[in-house]
């Protein structure tokens, strides 16, 4: 045990080199900004995920470890157009922050929000200038904070003026360089998705993601993936599914009843950002579907319309798995599901599968030492590319952030809410690791925490 755990942590030192660093210093935003090289393709295909754009969550540091776990593509948190353009030419600490990357951190996509068609067209050209290529723009946000000003899914309320922000941002970025995140409609009975999704496509868009709920909704209810389905049959261009994607077993699933081109992890991936690599892994293995990673390969964006393998619209490559409702013998999707779900659950609290640097070796390690590794490798992260700042009690910013992270993290561990407990009232980073390393010590904390009947 010794040995392999020695092994664990000799691979994660080892990773830290690979990340290309300098450290977000104070004055340095024009390098935060340009000190990367954007991708010209952005890969979409059932065994390419995407990491969401998180407020709160998706920053550097976390994108960085997403990637390491397998996340081929990932999403900035969202920017406001406005106070980008209004920013202009004055330090802007928080924008500049949500900017940041390193060339580590490609493809990136970096999303906006927003209501006014010229901002947004002000925003990309600002951003082309610093060196972004591909966008996003959130209809989808439920927050009453963004859709009081008309923007995230209060968009979905004025169709019109959505495909005019639209056409603003292709115009600034060119043709298939922008995709929009979508909900259903404001609230049950107006449902827009479909109609706008087609107004969109014939804008320009490069992709477009949908999470099938519905503004009002918030994410109570359940994601209707029926819908997901219904908007891959009426678009040419590339659709990623999200909403509920808890597990690899969540996203073969919905891959397999869809025929999305891809997925996008969002609360999923905060739980636990192996599940990227998890999904690769099973789409690869016996497992896996017909109709997901063999039939549809992987499509990229690079131009007006996304290509597939042979060159023919994505509606063409995937149309054999959007027909073929039933699973290996015959199953129906639902029961097939159930099926995967036995199947790869991850095991105990930590990680059934990761592949990459961090679990370089260690496939043989038990769950919570692959946990301990990935935690330890995201404090790391924070460390090296968190602005330093402090709060009013001098506590690092940094060290807040993953204080937050870790308690979701363990969830699904015995002894989480006492970690959770001491966490509030850790102050220093070797706090930090004095509290994983009793956690990770006892064998009663890490286990698995049992399922209420």
């Amino acid at each position: 045990m010794s040995h392999t755990v020695n092994k664990v942590k000799q691979d994660i030192a080892a990773v830290t080199g690979l990340v290309s660093g300098f450290v977000l210093g104070h004055g340095a935003a024009d390098m935060q900004q340009r000190a990367f090289s954007p991708s010209p393709v952005l890969p979409v295909g059932p065994d390419r995920p995407w990491l969401a754009p998180l407020a709160g969550f998706s920053d550097l540091p976390f994108r960085l470890l997403c990637r390491e776990l397998g996340a081929a593509v990932a999403c900035t948190e969202m920017i406001s157009a406005k106070g980008l353009v209004l920013g202009q030419g004055r330090r802007s600490g928080a924008t500049d922050e949500l900017l940041a990357t390193v060339p580590a951190d490609s493809p990136l996509v970096v999303q906006l929000f927003g209501a006014e068609p010229d901002f947004l067209e002000k925003a990309v050209l600002i951003l082309k200038d610093r060196g972004y290529v591909w966008f996003d723009l959130n209809m989808g946000c439920s927050v009453p904070k963004v859709g009081k000003s008309g923007a995230g899914s209060a968009m979905l309320r004025d169709p019109d003026n959505a495909e005019a922000a639209a056409r603003a941002m292709l115009r600034a970025a060119g043709p298939g360089r922008v995709g929009f995140k979508l909900r259903l409609g404001w609230q049950a009975g107006e449902e827009v998705y479909l109609s706008l999704a087609k107004r969109l496509c014939d804008a320009g868009a490069g992709w477009l993601t949908l999470h099938p709920r519905y503004a009002k909704q918030g994410f109570s209810g359940r994601a209707d993936h029926a819908a997901t389905a219904a908007l891959v049959r009426v678009v040419s261009v590339p659709v990623l599914a999200s909403g509920d994607l808890f597990s690899a077993a969540d996203g073969a699933c919905v891959l397999r009843e869809t025929g999305a081109a891809g997925l996008m992890f969002a609360r999923g991936a905060v739980q636990n950002p192996a599940v990227f690599g998890e999904l690769t892994a099973l789409l690869k293995g016996a497992g896996a579907p017909p109709g997901t990673a063999a039939a549809c390969g992987a499509a990229q964006i690079s131009g007006p319309i996304a290509s597939g393998a042979q060159d023919a619209p994505p509606s063409v490559i995937l149309e054999g798995m959007a027909a073929a409702p039933q699973g290996r013998g015959g199953e129906s999707p639902a029961l097939l599901c159930e099926e995967m779900s036995r199947s790869f659950a991850p095991a105990a609290c930590g990680a059934a599968q990761i592949s990459g640097p961090i679990a370089s070796g260690a496939q043989d390690a038990p769950p919570s030492v692959i946990l301990e590794g990935i935690i330890r490798r995201h404090a790391d992260l924070i460390r090296r590319f968190y602005p330093v700042r402090h709060n009013r009690n001098g506590v690092e910013a940094g060290l807040l952030k993953m204080r937050t992270f870790v308690p979701r993290y363990v969830k699904r561990c015995a002894g989480a809410r006492a970690l959770r407990r001491a966490l509030v009232g850790c102050e220093s980073w070797d706090g930090l690791d004095g509290l994983l390393t009793e956690f990770f010590a006892d064998a009663s904390a890490t286990a698995p925490l049992e399922e209420e009947a």
